[in-house]
């Protein structure tokens, strides 16, 4: 199964107004970016956490109304904010608003501040995982039961490299996002495959996403080289500078023709 390289952008919903970062969606889609990404936080990631921010399904409703042809979805949404039912129903409506365009992000979380601030229980690390792998089951099961139901199989992304993480990865995920990078990837990459074939799973029905920090020409075919068939370009408020955008999208153009 042959792969065509995907481009992304996440846009950091920090440090500026709605208007601007309503603005650079659009801009990003006029682009041809084939996913725009926010996060699911409720604070800015730097060390000013009085800076503006806003929330992230609200966001992603507007952006299904704001925006008509690429992909939408957070990197990623945190189970541990919402019921995994309640989000499943959040997917549900806002791939209708966006007439089949989200991507449902998801992961155990990270931030122990953040979860204490807004009054959820952080948990060590196993339980965070675990209540991932039950909330990827109940979503699924939830799915099922809605009406109307979604109007596709939504794609699910999962983000994380774990040894358990990537077992959800094989079991649930049509898109696996990691931090690793170089010869790590590959070896968790591998161990991904090997996840898959025990589940009885093509390993290339998944789609393979890392963040770029970099020009395409001095990276990109390493890239290519160890199987990652998805790049996320990362815009921050307030100006969101696309112009790494543009010369990755310029990239896969070449690479998807050739």
């Amino acid at each position: 199964m042959t792969r065509r390289l995907r481009v992304a952008v996440q846009l950091a919903p920090e440090n500026a107004d709605y208007p601007t970062i309503r603005r650079a969606a659009t801009a990003a889609e006029e682009l041809g970016a084939d996913l725009i990404l926010n996060w699911d936080h409720f604070f800015p990631l730097g060390k000013d956490r009085d800076n503006k921010h806003f929330e992230c399904w609200t966001m992603l409703g507007a952006w299904a109304e704001s925006t008509s042809r690429a992909q939408i979805g957070a990197l990623v949404s945190c189970v541990g904010y919402r019921n995994p039912d309640l989000l499943a129903d959040m997917a549900r409506t806002v791939d209708h608003l966006s007439d089949g365009r989200l991507v449902l992000g998801i992961g155990a979380g990270f931030r122990e501040w953040e979860f204490t601030e807004y009054g959820y229980r952080f948990g060590t690390a196993g339980e965070r995982v675990a209540e991932l792998a039950s909330a990827l089951e109940r979503i699924e099961k939830r799915f099922g039961a809605l009406n109307p139901p979604p109007t596709r199989k939504i794609p699910i992304l999962v983000a994380g490299d774990g040894p358990k993480t990537l077992r959800l990865v094989a079991r649930y995920a049509d898109i696996w996002h990691t931090f690793a990078d170089g010869a790590e990837f590959s070896a968790k990459s591998r161990q991904l495959d090997e996840n898959c074939r025990e589940l009885g799973r093509d390993p290339a029905e998944i789609d393979r996403s890392v963040f770029v920090h970099g020009a395409p020409d001095e990276i990109g075919q390493d890239l290519l080289d160890r199987g990652v068939t998805q790049v996320v370009v990362f815009a921050n408020g307030p100006d969101y500078d696309l112009s790494g955008l543009r010369a990755w999208l310029a990239w896969r153009d070449a690479v998807n023709a050739g």
